[in-house]
């Protein structure tokens, strides 16, 4: 790190010094003993300027605050049934760790179809495993390897991919909009595999708009992606949809306990078990979704979301003048 990047987290650490107690408070749970290395992370976010950096966390702390995200940890989804079906629907998973111990995390974005319950608890169920990971699967890792360990990979499945995908858009956005504002510079690299053509329309669009740095993480594989993600995992680390060609990422393609977006795998288990056993220390465990408050993306974002629905009915309106099936 240069000293110009030195420079900005020690002004950013300064400031941070100055937030008021309950945002501090809220700081250690993010930061997890590795405050420099979050600070850098927002400093990466916003091109290393240092109001822009210090703005976004505040933004970020207020945020956790007003919507008790803190404590999202010890609010169960319940009953277990309803958790299956957003498990069902909401296809994320742990599918094990690269060579370099960073976790690997397996999304069906083609057969994801959210249509299992409220938009309320998607969000809650996608921040629940943001904050389980960052609060107990990097501390154990970064203990484990003696250093920070505070990023990981994604692996997007795009197996199902169709025009109707255009429904959940709204969905999507404020997935990511949390993302983006809360958790940034969170993920290393993302591979993209099982593509279809819909996929590599909207790509060529939306690639030129994305910032350098994000262009760089993303990278389009051939296929299910194996021979490549091999290189830097093991067998037994690769999602269940790349572990040969045409499997894709179903619920049904591969035994629950070997799926890991299935309520049944070990990842799961562990973090639906972790939630429901903080729970169980609180006198009241309050019951319904958690209505998380969805930040407005930033402008950049929000054209991308114009172009990607702009793209989708593009391809529509050819599929349906030449009655082809290309998605």
């Amino acid at each position: 790190m240069g000293a110009d990047c030195e420079d900005a987290v020690k002004q950013l650490s300064s400031l941070m010094e100055q937030v008021e107690a309950p945002l501090k408070r809220s700081f250690q749970n993010v930061h997890q003993g590795y405050p420099k290395e979050t600070l850098m992370r927002f400093l990466k976010a916003r091109e290393w300027n240092v109001s822009k950096a210090h703005k976004m966390i505040v933004d970020s702390l207020n945020w956790r605050v007003q919507n008790e995200i803190d404590s999202v940890l010890e609010r169960p989804i319940v009953p277990v049934d309803l958790y299956r079906s957003i498990r069902d629907s909401q296809l994320v998973g742990l599918s094990g760790y690269t060579k370099e111990g960073l976790p690997v995390f397996a999304i069906g974005v083609g057969h994801s179809t959210y249509d299992k319950a409220s938009v309320h608890y998607y969000v809650q169920s996608h921040i629940q495993i943001n904050e389980y990971r960052d609060r107990i699967i990097l501390p154990r890792l970064s203990q484990q390897f003696g250093r920070p360990v505070t990023s990981c990979i994604k692996v997007l499945d795009m197996t199902g991919l169709k025009l109707s995908a255009l429904s959940q858009i709204k969905m999507l956005t404020s997935i990511s909009t949390v993302d983006d504002l809360n958790y940034p510079e969170k993920t290393e690299t993302y591979y993209v595999v099982n593509v279809p053509y819909i996929f590599s329309a909207c790509w060529k669009v939306v690639k030129p708009l994305l910032q350098e740095r994000t262009k760089k993480k993303v990278k389009v594989l051939s296929g299910c992606g194996r021979d490549e993600l091999l290189k830097i995992m093991d067998y037994s680390s690769l999602p269940h949809f790349c572990r040969r060609e045409g499997s894709g990422s179903s619920k049904h393609s591969a035994p629950d306990v070997d799926n890991c977006f299935s309520l049944d795998h070990p990842f799961h288990k562990e973090l639906y078990g972790h939630i429901k056993e903080q729970a169980s220390h609180r006198e009241l465990i309050k019951m319904g979704s958690l209505h998380v408050s969805i930040p407005e993306p930033d402008l950049n974002d929000a054209k991308i979301v114009e172009v990607i629905q702009a793209e989708f009915q593009k391809i529509g309106e050819q599929d349906g003048s030449t009655n082809g099936h290309k998605d």
